[in-house]
């Protein structure tokens, strides 16, 4: 059978792999940049309001300061997360990885089984020997059928 053209996966020498990413415009030390140099501005505007008698803006600064770095620690944990799923020889090992905790599940190929979850649009699941794991979070719903496809090929041959 003829090798298809993949739209996820990278195959090598030694297999198949699909690296499936969140999109983030920013990474994780862009943005502590980012929310150093926010920093520095908003407590030096708040310096001057407090040298100007209104000492009550250099807290409301700093409480604004810790809300919005609160939710850049949230955002800055989920940007790594992602999905590999790995095909090599007789193995499929597929590896998730949220908010800095890892996950792996190994298949033998011949008993993988690659369906969506509920419908087309869903998740995709992988299942074999009495596990069973979702992918395809980081692939837009339209495009998942796509993912399983490639996958179910690349397991069917030899």
């Amino acid at each position: 059978m003829s090798n298809p053209v993949f739209h996820f996966a990278r195959v090598s020498g030694q297999g198949i792999d699909w690296v499936l990413k969140r999109n983030c415009s920013v990474t994780p030390a862009q943005l502590g940049r980012w929310y150093g140099s926010l920093c520095l501005v908003s407590l030096g505007i708040g310096l001057w309001f407090w040298w100007q008698g209104a000492k009550l803006v250099i807290g409301f600064a700093g409480l604004e300061l810790l809300a919005v770095g609160l939710a850049f620690l949230v955002y800055a944990r989920h940007a790594t997360d992602g999905e590999t799923i790995s095909l090599r020889g007789a193995r499929l090992v597929v590896e998730l990885e949220t908010a800095g905790r890892r996950e792996r599940a190994e298949f033998n190929r011949d008993w993988v089984r690659v369906e969506p979850r509920t419908g087309d649009r869903s998740l995709i699941e992988l299942s074999g020997q009495g596990r069973t794991v979702e992918v395809g979070r980081y692939v837009r719903p339209e495009l998942r059928p796509v993912l399983a496809r490639e996958i179910r090929w690349a397991l069917r041959q030899a």
